[in-house]
C-alpha cells in the first residue's frame, strides 16, 4: 500500500466550524449569564475555547476518515481519481 499525502483541504471546514461553535458557545454563555446582571466573561471564553477545539477535531477526524474511505473505495474500484470519469 502507497503512502497517501495529508489532504490541507481538510482544515478549511474543520476551522470554519470549529469558529462558529467557538462563536455559538461564547454568545449562549455570555447571554445566559447576564440573567444575573454581571457578565461573566472568563466562562464565555472558557466555553469558545472548548467548543471550538472540541468541534474542530470532531471534524477533522470525520474528514480524514471520509477521504480515507474514499481514496480506498477508488483504489479497489481501480480509479485513480474522479478525472477519469470526465
Amino acid at each position: 500500500m502507497r503512502r497517501r499525502r495529508p489532504n490541507p483541504w481538510i482544515a478549511i471546514p474543520a476551522l470554519a466550524l470549529g469558529v462558529l461553535a467557538g462563536v455559538l458557545g461564547w454568545v449562549v454563555t455570555d447571554v445566559s449569564c447576564r440573567q444575573d446582571g454581571a457578565g461573566c466573561s472568563g466562562w464565555a471564553a472558557l466555553v469558545s475555547i472548548v467548543s471550538f477545539l472540541g468541534v474542530m477535531v470532531g471534524v477533522t477526524l470525520v474528514l480524514v476518515l471520509v477521504y480515507r474511505s474514499l481514496a480506498e473505495w477508488n483504489e479497489r474500484e481501480g480509479r485513480s481519481g474522479p478525472a477519469e470519469h470526465e
